[in-house]
C-alpha cells in the first residue's frame, strides 16, 4: 500500500461496523421520513415498475441488532438488487441500503423518494482507498442532498465530493453551500483534502445524523423494514455471500 494509501485509510477509521459491511453500507441512503412508511411507498413504486414481469414486492419488519438486521439482505445478488432495507435511527431520518454485489447505489432511489414523500433525501459514500494492484478500492468521500422539489439540476439540493476516478483525485460541487460548510477547505492543494472524511461527519452532524455509530441505528429495538421482491429472476441472476464479494478488497 503507497503511504498516501495508507494515510487515507488511516483517516478514515471509524466507519460503521469498522467497515465489516462492506460495500454493503460503503455508500448508504437517508430519507427525513419514518422507517415503514417510507418502505411501504418504496415497495409501492417498485410493485407497479415490476407487475408486469410477474414480481410482486413484500414488505416485513426486521428486528434485532444492526448486524442481524443487514443480515437479510444476504445473499448479495446481481445484476439487479432483491432486497432492501430501510432501517430507523435515532433521529428523523430513515437510513436505506441494498443487497447488490456492488454495494447500495442510493441516488435513485433516494432522489425519487424525496420527491415522492417530500421530503430530504441523502446519499453518503466513505470508500477508504485501498487500492493496490488489481485489489482494493478506489477512494470516495461524498455528500448529496435531494429536496422535495425541482432544482436548477434534477431535485439535487447540495453536492460536495472528493472521489478518486480511475486513478485520479476529482473534486466536485453543485448547489449552495450550507451555513456549516467549510468553504476554505475547498481550495486545499491536495484534492483529497478538500473533502475529508471528517469534514462528512461533521456536516452529518449539523444535518443530524451519526451514521457511523452502530447505536444510531434501531433506536430501543425498533424494526427495520425489509422490502424482498418474489417471483421470477433475470437470466444473469447470481448470488454471493458477503466474504466472497469482499474478496476484491
Amino acid at each position: 500500500m503507497t503511504d498516501e494509501a495508507h494515510l487515507m485509510t488511516e483517516n478514515m477509521k471509524g466507519l460503521l461496523l469498522e467497515d465489516r459491511w462492506a460495500p454493503v453500507t460503503s455508500e448508504m441512503g437517508f430519507l427525513e421520513a419514518g422507517a415503514e412508511h417510507a418502505a411501504r411507498a418504496y415497495a409501492a413504486w417498485w410493485g407497479r415498475l415490476l407487475a408486469p414481469r410477474g414480481i410482486t414486492v413484500d414488505v416485513r419488519p426486521v428486528s434485532g441488532t444492526l448486524e442481524q438486521v443487514l443480515s437479510s439482505l444476504l445473499p448479495l445478488t446481481s445484476p439487479e438488487a432483491a432486497r432492501q432495507l430501510f432501517m430507523p435511527t435515532r433521529s428523523a431520518w430513515t437510513a436505506y441500503v441494498e443487497n447488490t454485489r456492488g454495494g447500495t447505489d442510493a441516488m435513485s432511489a433516494m432522489s425519487y423518494m424525496a420527491e415522492t414523500l417530500g421530503c430530504r433525501g441523502l446519499r453518503v459514500v466513505a470508500v477508504p482507498h485501498t487500492l493496490r494492484e488489481d485489489k482494493g478500492r478506489y477512494g470516495a468521500v461524498a455528500l448529496s442532498v435531494y429536496g422535495p422539489h425541482q432544482t436548477a439540476w434534477l431535485n439535487y439540493v447540495r453536492v460536495v465530493s472528493a472521489v478518486d476516478d480511475g486513478g485520479r483525485w476529482v473534486f466536485d460541487q453543485f448547489g449552495e453551500p450550507f451555513p456549516f460548510e467549510k468553504l476554505e477547505q475547498y481550495q486545499a492543494r491536495r484534492v483529497r483534502d478538500r473533502f475529508t472524511f471528517d469534514m462528512l461527519k461533521e456536516y452529518l452532524r449539523h444535518l443530524g445524523l451519526s451514521p457511523f455509530e452502530e447505536d444510531f441505528y434501531l433506536p430501543g429495538g425498533a424494526p427495520a423494514w425489509l422490502v424482498e421482491r418474489k417471483g421470477p429472476v433475470s437470466p444473469k441472476h447470481k448470488e454471493y455471500t458477503l466474504a466472497q464479494v469482499r474478496e476484491d478488497f
